[in-house]
């Protein structure tokens, strides 16, 4: 394995090394548009779009995220610029690693995919600050997104900084490079109302400055129905069929379809079934979109402290078509695969229309969309189309009920509810957006079989009661509560938090000591009342300590606290740690939304009456003694005075744990599982995986979904009455083949024993196709189909299942042609069944990647039972090459 991992490191420096070669990834072109679509190269396109963004996944994660949304029918790729992520400290900027924002666009480039720039700089994202540097907010005088000279000053220099970029390395369209679209601003039209003419006045500069840079390919402004003339205004919604640009000189463009949605802790998790998903689009390409973007298509990990909210868990996995892993998460990248497929045969007729498609009423609820050539003349006793004659059809049943028959140019159509029939051709469907014919596959988190080690030794797995538990060799660091040194100072009064942390840590504490006297103690006594810390106002975590000791521990945005105090005579120390939780992301006047607390601070219950501690003399420390002493890097770990985890050792609050384990072997991607502990952050070799929180979801509100209707966040919810999240990636490239450094600081008490170190792979696939459906999308390429040969109508359904690359198919688990019945996973036999099933479905499948099998009696050589529609449906287990290969021995 070691010998495999050195290859593919070889192969991706040389890749790296050929794209750095490179000076053009395409012969030059020019991009522009019309009412209708984009323009490449002198063409009209319709065009599908992948949104990855680039630090949410490593370098060596790219090229395969690249290759899949190739594979899925992208033709290019999207993402935002991320300011903070590239200039962290003001002037000084970050273009390497998960920030090689140029490596990442060219390795788009090197796969033949276009490139889509969103600058902003705001990009909201439910990234931390909603993008923007923390330390732009110390500005002087700076208000953001409005007409402000030091918010202007600072967005142009960055702005132009990324454009004069893309121009040096030859990125730009006309010099040869992938990028055919930039984006100024951010959805900036849901706010601009509460800026008044300034915000007005602002959209029209951001459109000139971006303008005036020179880039030499079309702008846009997504949601900015007032967006100047000279830049596309474009949508982001759930659904966009209805979007019209503000001006006919604009298409139509869908810059965020939300495919999924984000997830913050203690909550659900979103789905959105495929079904929606698919009809969404076709719907919106249906009525004359010509640009369509998946937000995101991979969503990837929020690394480090990257997550914004405040609330938003470490995984952005979004429900997209490529999951946090880097997997192909099925049915939903399968039938999206076949959906792109129908509309890019459907695109020589899309194109070729210069207005509006031709309308046809089909019932209440029912309506076709019809594009055909100019010279098309309609033969109402027939459905003959003429030689020579581009047409294609869409048709909508929106009923979210019933299913409809329909009457098109003379045939008979049936149309399930809330659903989308695509017609390349004017005649034959090719695809149903309610019809799933692509696999399901079913992942899983397990252990790498032929590595277990039922040791000791430090460094290795352990087997306890079944479960592999990554080590019982811990060594732990208590943290100082409250003041600790290093960077800490005294000043009177509550200041803010962010003023303070420069966001440089989550945390802050606010330290005072407080006399309480005999007659406050004698007063409490015979009173039977104790005292109160109340604060005003606090966001997101707040935990209070008094003389060493946790009084209580307040979770909120903006919320009052009230926390009883056990005081004794004489000098108490008064220890507050603020703790943010991802800083906002979205929203107006966001450099005033600040972190800590708001209002005033006070002692009640005291015989005197309230103490106003709002502005007495504090002592301000800013993070942790470990984040300060970098005791989780392979260079510093050792400096701290670590000593061995007791046998007997009880969950611990303000605890860090440190250990060391080996890789499991293989190159499926890797997970930790931190459900055993509370909240607080881990590293590996030194690499912050994010933070973790053991919040549990609230256990109603994860009703069964049925995707037909109107989709919202809300619905389709999972994962009820579970941790939000337990599982936390490491990207392998992360890790080396042994003794890989964890450390883990614990807030709250956690049972490091019961962590373990995953394979996250796909473990099994089913299928399930009938002969109703409809031929393999390929297959309308074919050249005798092409050629008027063979009719499409003639051939027949498929099923195709792949394992995971890495993978193959090691077993059938159930096959069946005939009348199975079940879903995945719980398939069994129905009254009509082929005897041949199995047997089939093995020889074709087994030991193999992937398969594919015709859905006809010919296939399983005879009718099984006459006159029933049949159906074949099959599941099959997958299982890494390392893994067969050990199993033979």
């Amino acid at each position: 394995m070691l010998g495999f991992r050195r290859i593919m490191e070889f192969l991706l420096v040389v890749m790296t090394l050929q794209i750095a070669a490179c000076t053009e990834f395409f012969k030059p072109f020019n991009v522009s548009y019309d009412h209708r679509a984009l323009i490449i190269d002198g063409k009209r396109r319709m065009l599908i779009s992948s949104g990855i963004h680039y630090p949410r996944a490593t370098p060596e994660m790219w090229p395969d995220l690249i290759a899949k949304s190739k594979e899925g029918g992208a033709d290019l790729i999207q993402t935002y610029a991320f300011w903070n992520g590239h200039e962290p400290i003001r002037g000084q900027y970050n273009f390497e690693g998960r920030y090689d924002i140029v490596k990442f666009i060219k390795l788009a480039g090197s796969a033949g995919l276009y490139f889509h720039l969103r600058i902003g700089p705001y990009v909201c994202a439910e990234w931390n600050f909603g993008g923007f540097p923390v330390w732009l907010r110390d500005i002087p005088g700076i208000e953001f997104r409005t007409d402000n000279a030091p918010y202007k000053d600072e967005m142009q220099r960055f702005v132009k900084k990324i454009v004069d970029l893309m121009r040096q390395e030859m990125l730009f369209s006309w010099q040869g490079g992938p990028i055919i679209l930039l984006q100024i601003e951010n959805e900036y039209g849901n706010i601009e109302r509460l800026y008044g003419q300034r915000g007005k006045d602002y959209v029209k500069w951001a459109a000139d400055m971006a303008i005036g840079l020179g880039a030499g390919v079309p702008w846009v402004m997504c949601r900015q129905t007032d967006a100047p003339e000279n830049i596309i205004d474009a949508c982001n919604a759930f659904y966009c069929d209805g979007f019209k640009p503000n001006s006919y000189r604009k298409p139509a463009l869908w810059t965020e379809d939300w495919n999924g949605w984000y997830t913050s802790w203690g909550g659900r998790v979103p789905h959105r079934p495929v079904e929606d998903n698919a009809f969404a689009v076709a719907r919106f390409f249906q009525r004359g979109g010509s640009y369509h973007n998946y937000y995101m298509f991979f969503g990837g990990t929020n690394f480090g402290r990257t997550s914004g909210g405040p609330f938003y868990v470490t995984s952005y996995d979004y429900d997209a078509p490529i999951d946090e892993y880097g997997l192909l998460s099925q049915p939903k990248w399968g039938h999206l695969k076949d959906l792109h497929s129908a509309i890019k045969l459907c695109e020589p007729a899309l194109v070729a229309v210069d207005d509006a498609p031709q309308y046809i009423r089909l019932g209440p609820m029912q309506e076709a969309h019809v594009y055909r050539h100019s010279s098309y003349v309609e033969d109402q006793s027939s459905s003959t189309l003429g030689n020579g004659t581009l047409c294609s059809a869409f048709l909508a049943n929106i009923d979210e009920h019933n299913s409809a028959n329909v009457k098109f140019l003379g045939q008979v159509y049936s149309l399930p509810p809330w659903s989308v029939s695509i017609l390349p051709d004017c005649k034959n469907v090719a695809f149903n957006t309610a019809k799933v014919a692509s696999q399901i596959s079913v992942k899983t988190v397990e252990f790498s079989s032929p590595f277990i080690e039922n040791t000791t030794e430090p460094g290795y797995l352990l087997l306890h009661d079944g479960v592999h538990h990554i080590s019982t060799n811990w060594m732990i660091l208590k943290e100082p509560i409250g003041e600790w040194g290093g960077n800490n100072f005294t000043a009177e009064g509550i200041l803010e938090h962010l003023n303070v942390t420069k966001d440089t840590s989550d945390y802050l504490w606010y330290i005072m000591r407080l006399h309480i006297s005999d007659e406050d103690i004698s007063f409490w006594e015979a009173s039977e009342v104790s005292p109160k810390l109340i604060i005003d106002s606090m966001r997101d975590v707040v935990r209070i300590f008094v003389n060493g000791q946790l009084a209580g521990s307040h979770v909120g945005r903006w919320v009052r606290v009230e926390q009883p105090v056990d005081l004794v005579q004489g000098y108490n120390e008064l220890a507050i740690l603020s703790e943010t939780v991802g800083l906002q992301n979205y929203g107006a006047f966001l450099e005033k939304d600040g972190a800590g607390f708001k209002g005033q601070i006070k002692l009640t219950g005291l015989k005197s009456g309230e103490y106003d501690l709002t502005n007495s003399l504090w002592v301000y420390q800013v993070g942790l003694r470990g984040e300060f002493m970098k005791i989780f890097s392979l260079e510093e770990h050792e400096s701290a005075d670590w000593v061995d985890l007791p046998n007997d050792s009880v969950p611990s609050a303000f605890t860090w744990y440190k250990t060391f384990f080996d890789a499991p072997q293989g190159k499926d991607p890797v997970s930790l599982y931190l459900g055993s502990m509370g909240k607080g952050q881990a590293w590996v070799n030194g690499h912050s995986i994010g933070r973790y929180w053991s919040l549990v979801a609230p256990v109603d509100g994860c009703q069964s979904c049925d995707y037909r209707g109107a989709y919202h966040e809300s619905k389709c919810a999972t994962n009820c009455g579970k941790p939000t999240q337990s599982w936390y990636h490491i990207p392998r490239s992360w890790l080396q083949p042994s003794k890989n450094l964890l450390v883990i600081f614990e807030e709250t008490g956690g049972n490091p024993l019961e962590i373990s170190v995953k394979l996250h792979s796909t473990s099994s696939i089913c299928t399930k196709v009938s002969e109703s459906h409809y031929p393999p999308l390929h297959l309308w390429s074919h050249k005798d189909i092409v050629n008027g040969k063979v009719s499409i109508s003639n051939a027949v359904p498929e099923i195709h299942l792949q394992c995971d690359n890495g993978q193959r198919i090691s077993s059938i688990m159930f096959a069946s042609f005939g009348t199975p019945q079940g879903s995945c996973q719980r398939f069994s036999q129905g009254d009509c069944h082929a005897p041949n099933s199995f047997s089939v479905v093995s020889e074709a499948c087994q030991g193999r990647n992937n398969c594919s099998i015709g859905v006809s009696n010919k296939v399983f050589g005879g009718d099984p039972c006459r006159g029933v529609v049949k159906t074949l449906a099959v599941e099959a287990k997958c299982m890494s090459f390392s893994e067969i290969d050990a199993s033979w021995l």
